[in-house]
């Protein structure tokens, strides 16, 4: 098309102009990453130096203020669900079926924000009143250019070796969510680029016409295989089918987001558009992350024996998964590590948070090496899970754990990670924990970590409270030999105070507290009430971190929204996403 044609009121070649929008579209992307990036070294600098003006100040009186401005931002819209206080609690059709959680404001905005930006740059100089030929070629070419474009923070944000996620400071399920939607974004600029030039050729002759044709050129066939690729991830897209169908649901969205990347690279290779160019990228992000994952698994698990894995099956349907691994792993609270059991399913991984992790000296024979290598390699890793059994994997695994005589089930794990760890409690001079069910596989190593924190003199903390709500008392089987360790530490009593909620009590007689420090209640917590009861005499700033269903995870986070105005006090949300 010729500068300057009827359809734009751009003096800029139509070419040249997609171009632009489409540095400019990354600009966007990387202004918006540079701004997020300032605010994880300015909240990191803050939270450092919190940590070591805290080290020898046991009342840590000035952290405790919080200004009214931070207070704003944080209740009204870091924390804020978009409407009252449902954000992670799932709209459930069925056991197996839900429509999914809503975003926070901050993350609506955000959305929102990218969304607009792209439909403004599908627009931008087009002149629709005017030449209908011109104007609609013009559209069927930008949205192709952006649909490209937009392939490539696609593909990034989908990885789970993402690094944007530790210099962006963003959770993978954050990602996972702005993944999702720009995901719709792309294949709904894709499929509009297809119509445009269905709709465009139609105006001359017919839809028949148009469509033959594109059948019959190996150009415009290309382009519309993955023009049905987009459509078919489009259409498979909603949370309804993910939850109800997910294996199905992973295997399918890969094959679709191959036969759109095979289906865009013909495309653009049989007429060498420039977009190619994006493409080698998006086909370097995914053979990346595809390579970075094996290198993981094999790393961690081939060699020097290989992995040992205990699977032992407990009351209340779940399993307590022990692995030992190939060489030496480096542990920090609030990871994750994908599994994969072959003896269940070859296909099949799941995120499980890591609940304990340990180092050992394994020795054959009686006489002790002096080799630094043998020592190094004598050095194992183990690290401990806590899986609840649900349907299909969970539950196999369960099964097959409790069929076993002594419910002891000894069997092959490979173990993908470690991931995550982004949420460092150190500089809270309080620090509260809650957990619901398996989710204490997220709090416990949290409280290892402080608790021997507080006894060094390394840490903020003073107060470390761990709440537990729990359907049945024999769900403490889950974690007793961890906190049986954690309960021997030095200086335990001084700092820890745990509280466990026993929701569905069979009897009084089942609700006994230990010790002063170590208490048991029936029913639920009043979550405001413990929140209010230890900003009453709070030391330095309170963290406040939860890990558990839905509707836990949101009565913390209305209880912090709510608490903002009376010192400082910070949330985090462990959640996984699908």
């Amino acid at each position: 098309m010729p500068s300057g044609s009827a359809g734009s009121n751009s003096a800029i070649d139509p070419d040249v102009e997609n171009q632009l929008l489409s540095d400019y579209m990354y600009y966007v992307l990387t202004g918006g990453a540079v701004l997020v990036i300032a605010y994880t070294v300015y909240i990191k600098s803050i939270r450092y130096l919190r940590t070591v003006s805290s080290l020898g100040n046991s009342t840590q009186t000035y952290f405790a203020r919080e200004s009214w401005k931070s207070a704003f931002f944080k209740r009204s819209i870091q924390y804020s669900p978009v409407v009252h206080k449902r954000h992670n609690r799932e709209f459930a059709l069925s056991s197996a079926m839900n429509m999914g959680t809503l975003p926070t404001r901050l993350q609506l905005f955000i959305l929102i924000g990218y969304v607009a930006a792209n439909i403004a740059f599908c627009v931008t100089d087009i002149t629709f009143h005017s030449n209908f030929d011109s104007w609609i070629d013009l559209l069927r070419n930008r949205t192709g250019v952006l649909g490209v474009v937009n392939m490539v923070p696609l593909f990034l944000m989908a990885g789970r070796n993402n690094p944007l996620i530790k210099w962006l400071g963003i959770s993978f399920d954050t990602f996972n969510l702005l993944h999702r939607w720009l995901g719709r974004i792309t294949a709904l600029e894709i499929i509009a680029h297809t119509l445009c030039y269905w709709i465009g050729g139609a105006a001359d002759s017919s839809f028949s016409a148009v469509f033959a044709k594109t059948l019959q050129s190996d150009f415009l066939l290309w382009g519309f295989i993955g023009t049905v690729g987009a459509a078919f991830l489009l259409i498979q897209s909603p949370s309804v089918l993910r939850h109800a169908w997910y294996e199905v649901f992973k295997i399918l969205h890969i094959a679709g987001a191959a036969v759109t990347l095979i289906g865009a690279w013909y495309h653009c290779q049989m007429k060498s558009f420039p977009q190619l160019n994006y493409l080698y990228a998006v086909i370097a992000l995914w053979a990346f992350d595809r390579a970075a994952r094996a290198i993981r698994v094999a790393y961690g698990n081939i060699g020097a024996g290989g992995t040992k894995t205990i699977v032992e099956a407990l009351p209340g349907n779940a399993c307590r998964v022990t692995i030992t691994m190939a060489r030496p792993w480096a542990f920090a609270p609030g990871q994750h590590s994908y599994l994969y059991f072959p003896t269940i399913s070859w296909t099949q991984s799941h995120p499980f948070s890591v609940g304990w992790s340990e180092e050992s000296e394994m020795h054959d024979g009686e006489k002790l090496s002096m080799d630094r290598n043998d020592i190094l390699g004598n050095r194992k890793t183990s690290h401990s899970y806590i899986i609840r059994a649900r349907t299909g994997f969970t539950g196999a695994l369960y099964k097959k754990a409790a069929a076993c005589p002594d419910g002891r089930l000894i069997t092959t794990c490979l173990v993908e990670g470690p991931y995550g760890g982004l949420h460092n409690m150190n500089s809270y001079g309080t620090v509260m924990l809650f957990a619901g069910g398996v989710g204490i596989t997220q709090a416990v190593p949290h409280v290892r970590d402080l608790v021997a924190g507080y006894s060094n003199g390394t840490v903020a903390a003073r107060k470390i409270v761990l709440v537990w709500i729990i359907q049945s008392p024999e769900h403490l089987e889950w974690i007793r030999p961890w906190m049986t360790e954690i309960l021997a530490m030095d200086r335990r009593r001084e700092c820890l105070r745990i509280m466990l909620f026993v929701s569905r009590p069979r009897s009084t007689k089942e609700i006994h507290s230990p010790s002063s420090t170590v208490q048991m209640f029936p029913g639920r917590p009043n979550i405001e009430h413990l929140i209010g009861a230890e900003m009453e005499n709070q030391v330095g700033a309170l963290g406040v971190t939860v890990c558990g269903p839905g509707a836990l995870s949101d009565e913390v986070r209305l209880a912090v929204r709510n608490r903002q105005y009376y010192g400082t006090i910070e949330f985090c949300e462990e959640a996984f996403s699908w």
